[in-house]
């Protein structure tokens, strides 16, 4: 039997680069750099380690020189939005580039899910990547496991800075202390001393939003004529948008309050942000700051879109003053403006239930115009201030009673008192349940209260601001029928908004004006 012999043939091709052993190829190199925040500090840092990644690939013999791809002023939690790494990651999968050479891994990527899929996806591609800071090549049988564990505690780093900032954020809240961004908050300016300041051209331009608003016109409408205006919206477009003038009028900063922590970061990684519906501590900061729309007006605003959301039929986008002001007796809904004979020479305005003819059922209440509305309307206001003087004392007397909310506020101090005096002993039982006492359904009882007293504060709150917007309505009605005759000569806008609060069509061919006061007054069309 022949003696068994066995050659060792060297290996010829780099099992991961694929190139031949034999040959003087060299690797093609490229740098990574980023920086993390836009400060001059970190700008120096940022040109610091370009030239030095330059300089480093060039020094060695058998690599060529690609480039050195940047990122400025991003955070390393997730590669979605870093267009240089984004890039030199494409160029490497296209074959540009054999080895990537970047300073550390949090360098790289504080996710280890994303550092660890793309180092995989290189090396399926022949491309390596190396870790100055670590020494760590990642074709080496011992990178992967380096690699899972650095990453990992990048991340951990990550999650540390995040949950440290984010302690930050709410002490400044609780604090009271909160910042805006300025460049797109319309009406308020950063003042030197970084408090508020308004911006008097920008706070016109909300007034004005309110004002139309408060008025009966649609948010459709008054995003229309700000593009119309060519006043630029928060955020710089041309365009405003129906949404953009709702979340104006939602916002509390424009009545001098700021609601902080509306919304929160739920995942360090994704930088996923929810609306806060009550996960974290909210801090409500009561004349905070100095206020654009006086606070009664603002309540006005408020009780205002709460009737529009209230109502049977969705708001009307026309631009009349009497769009979603005339309800049907008949049904509830509003009417609507519509074209008859829209083609011809009988072309008519007119308006109408929107649901007169909805189903089965068909409304009977009249079809009205425009003159039929301002006619009617001075007609009832005639019959309205045919006594003016009682009705100014009757009215101011309402003023007084719902301006005198001492029974209100009484109430609201012996709520809070009971509150706090359950918050404490639900701490006592908490201390109970941690030292291992049983305390069967007691802590589950002073939860409910504790819900059900809340409930009561945030309910007699709301009583108490409805008062509010009550009073300041009939104010207005009150100075507006002061110098007005008893029936006027042209039909006044200002007049309208000031007086009616609705009108109701009935279907005896009648239209009852509601006034600010709470009178109704039916008048014949």
């Amino acid at each position: 039997m022949s003696k068994v012999r066995i050659t060792k043939i060297p290996p010829s091709i780099d099992m991961h680069t694929s190139h031949n052993l034999s040959s003087d190829y060299k690797r093609r190199v490229c740098g990574y750099a980023r920086v993390s925040t836009d400060s001059d500090e970190q700008y120096t840092s940022y040109e610091a380690q370009v030239d030095y990644y330059t300089r480093y690939i060039k020094s060695h013999d058998n690599w060529v020189f690609v480039g050195v791809y940047t990122d400025e002023g991003i955070s390393g939690t997730s590669t979605k939005n870093r267009a240089g790494f984004n890039k030199m990651i494409r160029d490497a999968l296209a074959g540009k580039i054999d080895l990537i050479v970047t300073k550390s891994v949090s360098r790289f990527a504080r996710n280890t899910l994303d550092s660890i899929a793309t180092i995989r996806k290189l090396k399926e591609h022949n491309v390596e990547v190396f870790f100055e800071k670590e020494n760590i090549y990642t074709f080496d049988g011992k990178g992967e496991l380096l690699l899972t564990i650095m990453s990992s505690l990048a991340q951990e780093e990550s999650r540390s800075i995040s949950e440290n900032v984010t302690w930050g954020h709410r002490k400044r809240f609780a604090d009271g202390k909160f910042s805006l961004g300025y460049s797109r908050f319309l009406g308020y300016d950063k003042g030197a001393d970084g408090s508020l300041v308004i911006n008097e051209k920008e706070a016109e331009v909300v007034r004005y939003i309110y004002h139309e608003f408060i008025a009966g016109r649609s948010m459709s409408y008054i995003a229309k004529r700000l593009t119309e205006q060519g006043i630029p919206t928060p955020g710089g477009s041309s365009v405003w948008q129906s949404t953009t003038i709702r979340s104006i009028i939602l916002n509390e900063k424009y009545k001098g309050d700021a609601l902080l922590q509306k919304y929160y970061t739920v995942d360090f990684l994704t930088k996923r942000v929810k609306m806060n519906e009550g996960e974290v501590a909210q801090y409500y900061i009561e004349n905070s700051h100095p206020a654009v729309i006086p606070p009664d007006e603002w309540e006005q605003a408020q009780a205002e879109m709460q009737r529009r959301s209230k109502a049977k039929h969705s708001y009307s986008c026309n631009d009349s003053l009497f769009s979603s002001r005339v309800i049907c007796d008949d049904c509830g809904s509003f009417y609507g403006r519509k074209v008859w004979h829209s083609t011809d020479k009988y072309r008519r305005i007119i308006w109408r239930c929107n649901s007169k003819f909805d189903g089965e059922h068909i409304c009977r209440t009249p079809v009205i115009d425009d003159i039929v509305i301002k006619y009617s309307f001075a007609k009832a206001l005639h019959i309205l201030l045919s006594d003016k003087k009682q009705l100014i004392s009757d009215c101011n007397e309402i003023i007084r009673e719902l301006t005198d909310n001492t029974d209100i506020d009484a109430e609201i101090a012996a709520a809070e008192s009971e509150r706090e005096s359950i918050c404490k002993l639900i701490d006592t039982a908490r201390n109970a349940v941690s030292s291992g006492k049983p305390i069967t359904d007691t802590f589950s009882m002073l939860e409910q209260r504790y819900t059900d007293v809340t409930d009561k504060i945030e309910s007699l709150d709301r009583k108490r601001k409805d008062r509010t917007v009550r009073a300041a309505e009939i104010v207005k009605f009150v100075d507006a029928i002061s110098t007005q005759e008893s029936e006027p000569d042209d039909f006044s806008e200002d007049l309208w908004t000031a007086t009616v609060d609705y009108v109701r069509a009935y279907h005896d061919d009648t239209l009852g004006f509601v006034f600010r006061n709470g009178d109704e007054v039916r008048v014949g069309v």
